[in-house]
C-alpha cells in the first residue's frame, strides 16, 4: 500500500495538488494566495473563510502542500502554524502536507543555525518536543511525490525517494526527542545532522551551497536536468521553470504589494500559477 504521507498514489483518483511555500509568518498574504481558487471560476476552492477570516478546509478533491518555511520574518507566526494544524485536522487523512524547510529545521536542530531573536529559535523545550512529535506522527514531512514532480523545500540534483527521506526525518526526530533537555543534546543534534546530511546539510559558505540538502539548496545550484521537482526556498517574483525544476516561492518578494501572491496547482497534465492581481482579480498561467 502506498504511503499517504509521501505520494499522490495513495489518494484515490488524481486530484489536483495545490502548492504554496515560504509564507514566513505573513498570514494575510497566505490567505490571499490560498483563496485565489475561490475567486476564479476555473477551480473549486481549496479553503473557505468564515466571518472572522479564518481559513477552513473546503470539502473538495485536492491535496494541499505547504512546502516549508511557514515561520520567521513576518508578524503572524503562531497564526501560520495554527492554519496548518487546523487544515491537517479538518481535511481527510493524507490531503494536507507540511514540509520541513530550513526555518522549521531551526526548531528541530538549532545547533545548525545562529539566528538570534527569531521565532524558530525561541521555542521552549516543550514546544520543540511538540513539533518533533508532529514529525514522528507524520504531520510534518520533507517530500511528496506528485503527479509528475517531487515536491520538497529546496530540492536535489540527485534522484531520491520521498518515502525514504520522510522515514529518515522521522528517525532523526525520534533521536532528538530522546535527548531533549539532556546535557548531551548538542552532540546528539550534531550527530543527527551528520548522519542525515542529505536532508540537513547547509552547504558551502554558511548555507545554500552546491552540497546543501533538501532544506537548504539554492535554486541556482539545481541543474536543468535534475529530476522533475517543485521547490521553494529561493525567492522569486513569479514561479520560474529551469528545465525539469520549478521554483514557486513568491510570497516574500511580493509581500507588501497589492498583487503577486498565489499558488501553484499541479495536475497530471500541467503545472499552472494562480495569481492574485492588483485589483483583487485572479489570473491563471502555465508554468
Amino acid at each position: 500500500m502506498a504511503d499517504q504521507a509521501s505520494t499522490i498514489d495513495a489518494v484515490e483518483g488524481q486530484p489536483p495538488i495545490v502548492y504554496i511555500s515560504d509564507i514566513h509568518g505573513y498570514i494575510q498574504d497566505a490567505r490571499s494566495a490560498l483563496t485565489t481558487l475561490s475567486d476564479t471560476d476555473k477551480y473549486d476552492p481549496v479553503v473557505t473563510q468564515d466571518e472572522l477570516g479564518t481559513l477552513h478546509w473546503a470539502d473538495n478533491d485536492y491535496v494541499l502542500v505547504f512546502n516549508g518555511d511557514m515561520i520567521d520574518r513576518g508578524p503572524a507566526n503562531d497564526a501560520c502554524l495554527e492554519l496548518v494544524w487546523r487544515l491537517i485536522e479538518e481535511a481527510p487523512s493524507g490531503r494536507v502536507h507540511y514540509h520541513l524547510g530550513n526555518h522549521e529545521l531551526a526548531i528541530m536542530l538549532p545547533v545548525l543555525v545562529n539566528w538570534p531573536n527569531t521565532y524558530s529559535t525561541s521555542f521552549s523545550t516543550d514546544q520543540r518536543r511538540e513539533f518533533l512529535s508532529r514529525i514522528i506522527d507524520r504531520d510534518v514531512t520533507i517530500a511528496y511525490r506528485g503527479h509528475t514532480n517531487i515536491i520538497s523545500h529546496a530540492g536535489s540534483n540527485e534522484a531520491f525517494d520521498p518515502a525514504e527521506v520522510n522515514e529518515s526525518l522521522r528517525a532523526a526526530a525520534s533521536t532528538i526527542v530522546e535527548a531533549l533537555g539532556n546535557p548531551n543534546e548538542t552532540q546528539v543534534q550534531k550527530r543527527v545532522a551528520d548522519r542525515y546530511d542529505r536532508l540537513f546539510q547547509l552547504g558551502e559558505h554558511g548555507g545554500r551551497g552546491p552540497s546543501a540538502g533538501l532544506c537548504w539548496l539554492d535554486f541556482g545550484h539545481l541543474d536543468p536536468s535534475a529530476p522533475n521537482q517543485l521547490v521553494g526556498h529561493t525567492k522569486r517574483f513569479e514561479p520560474v521553470r529551469k528545465g525539469n525544476v520549478i521554483c514557486g516561492n513568491v510570497i516574500r518578494m511580493n509581500q507588501g504589494s497589492p498583487s503577486g501572491e498565489g499558488i501553484l496547482i499541479e495536475t497530471p497534465e500541467a503545472v499552472k500559477f494562480v495569481k492574485r492581481q492588483a485589483k483583487g482579480s485572479v489570473g491563471v498561467k502555465d508554468i
